[in-house]
């Protein structure tokens, strides 16, 4: 049962730090359309195709139109937040019940 418990713990971790990770490029993506990058740079298209497919859902679920600001960072940013302290931390809290 103990390997479980590892599986899980390490599944967590793993977990938490590519949600890290996300979270970060999401505030970065935010922070460029502050200085209006250059749409033809290689780094500002990659972080487009990884933050769009989920920020454009957010849009799509919260319409803020006539706003002029788009929520949707923060938004994102709150969800991340919230998947790392219950789901993370429940799947790791399980994995050393299991161990």
């Amino acid at each position: 049962m103990y390997l479980i418990g590892n599986l899980l713990g390490a599944t967590a971790k793993i977990l938490d730090i590519a949600l890290g990770i996300y979270m970060w490029v999401i505030i970065i993506r935010a922070l460029l359309s502050w200085v209006n990058p250059d749409p033809y740079n290689v780094i500002v298209q990659f972080l487009y195709s990884i933050t769009e497919p989920v920020m454009a859902r957010v849009r799509q679920m919260l319409p803020m139109s006539g706003v002029g600001i788009d929520f949707s960072p923060i938004i994102v940013i709150l969800g991340i937040i919230f998947l790392q302290e219950f789901v993370v931390k429940s799947l790791a809290m399980f994995a050393i019940q299991l161990q």
